[in-house]
């Protein structure tokens, strides 16, 4: 079963995401790496990815399948994948779930959730050691998280119906946090050891 992680940016994701790789050895997925590296690939697609995150566009959502579609594909089957950030809008999450329908891969969430001035000065702080120009400006960071809450709350929503999400607080302890997911994955059925 894969596992799909949702939260605001600086929500502490990419940590627990690295945590539960290392543990339980799921492929990691997060679109924002990929579309990094890929800008930074000098390719032509590479070039045109370069050009949305520069302007702090979005990547538009044929290239997000089409990498994503790609990436599944390339995943040795059995193989469980961690999702991170993505599906993030209604758009995204129809093809999303037809994608995974077609492949015959079951999912379930988890939602971190933290206060959003700790997220900020986290992702202000991470803006500065790693030198990244998206994660240096409040008011950009601020434009992100609010899209974040409008696009991709109500999809979250829609997994709860189903019985799919587990909500975790994430203003903890890292170890504190891990150890909640890794209680809720146990509760969706996924082996955990």
């Amino acid at each position: 079963m894969d596992l799909l992680l949702f939260g605001i940016q600086g929500g502490g994701k990419g940590t627990q995401a690295k945590k539960l790789v290392e543990r339980f050895g799921f492929h990691h997925f997060e679109p924002g790496s990929v579309f990094r590296a890929m800008a930074a690939s000098g390719t032509e697609l590479g070039k045109t990815v370069a050009s949305f995150i520069d302007q702090g566009s979005l990547v538009p959502h044929e290239i997000v399948m089409q990498v994503m579609s790609g990436a599944i594909d390339a995943v040795q089957p059995g193989k469980p994948i961690l999702f991170d950030g993505i599906p993030r809008d209604a758009e995204q999450k129809h093809d999303f779930d037809m994608i995974m329908q077609s492949q015959g891969r079951d999912f379930r969430c988890v939602e971190i959730t933290v206060n959003e001035n700790l997220a900020i000065q986290r992702i202000l702080q991470r803006g500065k050691e790693q030198g990244r120009k998206d994660d240096q400006d409040e008011a950009f960071i601020r434009k992100r998280m609010g899209w974040t809450k409008e696009k991709t709350q109500p999809i979250i929503e829609e997994y709860r119906a189903q019985g799919w999400v587990a909500t975790i607080d994430g203003d903890a302890l890292v170890d504190d946090v891990h150890t909640r997911i890794v209680d809720a994955m146990e509760k969706f059925g996924f082996a955990v050891r």
